[in-house]
């Protein structure tokens, strides 16, 4: 088992800096796409094999270190009672949103195993097969909450924060379901086999640092509290992360995923020592001229090392339109240039 990216988690010594890719699992690659063209997208989340396949490719095509399961983070909420649909151009619908005490009322608290078992089985598949870590990922209560209250996804989150603003009782009563919601998913992956759990908190940077204290911070908190207990690396990523680096630092995370708007140097200074990082190329800079892209590479593990520890990846997830052999010259260089 190569181990790297465990070590670099929990700030040990590594022969080099580990990559991973998020969304590496993806439209980018022809053999995710062989697979896509016979199966609906939640048909591909819901079948362990075919799930337990396309998380492999990229580990096999690229040399990455490290494995993501295939899934969704919206099946979490389709276990709590709502209706789930993908559309190819549209993205995910939740049909009737969450807006009224009532509907938080009628939301349940799914047992993983019993309405998510093709996660745990995918798992299992997984962990005999790979030789390289398995991450298991949920979305954070907060951003699960957006895509439950706006009914899919958002430009202003204008449902949602009304909801924060005019009834901040009903949105943390809904906040708290979702909390020990993903509390039980996370667990539950992590005794089927994941060893580490990735919490994306995808749509947290929409909020500036006060109304993120109050409304997500508790949650988060709560949520890695509970999963400290379970023994593995806790990585916690923000999107749009740099004006909520002083409250990030209070979550109890093990590793901090750092988007490409701030200075990789700057994230580590604002997070203090405690922190491994994980980050941060522009996924763009994977469309530059191969010389280019090594000198971005090259400035990113040379600011990680002050942190520590230090995972290599983008700042978000890997864009379909990305071509393969570059994502490749990606790992190499971040292997080669940080071999110690």
């Amino acid at each position: 088992m190569n181990d790297t990216f465990l070590k670099a988690c929990r700030g040990e010594e590594v022969p080099y800096t580990p990559v991973w890719i998020m969304r590496q699992a993806g439209r980018y690659l022809p053999e995710y796409q062989a697979v896509r063209a016979n199966v609906d997208f939640l048909t591909l989340c819901k079948t362990p094999e075919l799930a337990a396949k396309v998380t492999i490719q990229p580990v096999e095509r690229l040399g990455v270190d490290a494995a993501i399961l295939f899934s969704d983070i919206l099946v979490v909420p389709e276990a709590m009672g709502m209706r789930l649909e993908f559309s190819d151009k549209g993205g995910p619908v939740l049909g009737e949103p969450v807006r009224t005490k009532a509907a938080v009322d009628r939301l349940t608290l799914p047992d993983t195993e019993d309405s998510m078992p093709f996660v745990i089985e995918a798992i299992k598949i997984l962990r005999s097969e790979l030789k390289v870590p398995l991450i298991g990922f949920s979305g954070a209560p907060f951003t699960l909450a957006t895509y439950m209250i706006e009914g899919g996804g958002s430009k202003t989150f204008l449902h949602t924060k009304k909801m924060m603003f005019q009834n901040p009782g009903l949105f943390h009563l809904l906040m708290d379901k979702i909390t020990l919601s993903v509390i039980a998913y996370l667990s539950s992956q992590i005794r089927a086999g994941a060893q580490a759990v990735q919490l994306f908190d995808t749509w947290a940077g929409v909020l500036g640092p006060e109304d993120y204290k109050e409304f997500v911070l508790p949650y988060v908190k709560r949520t890695l509290a509970e999963l400290r207990k379970e023994g593995v690396p806790m990585i916690y990523f923000v999107n749009d992360c740099a004006a909520l680096l002083k409250e990030i630092r209070k979550t109890g995370a093990d590793v901090v995923g750092v988007d490409w708007r701030i200075d990789l140097k700057d994230a580590i200074k604002g997070l203090g020592k405690k922190f491994a990082v994980q980050g941060n190329l522009d996924p763009c800079a994977l469309f530059l001229p191969p010389e280019k892209l090594e000198d971005k590479v090259k400035a990113i593990l040379a600011k990680g090392e002050s942190a520590k520890g230090h995972i290599f990846n983008l700042g978000h997830g890997i864009l379909p339109e990305s071509q393969v052999e570059n994502a490749i010259a990606l790992v190499e260089a971040v292997h080669r240039f940080s071999e110690r």
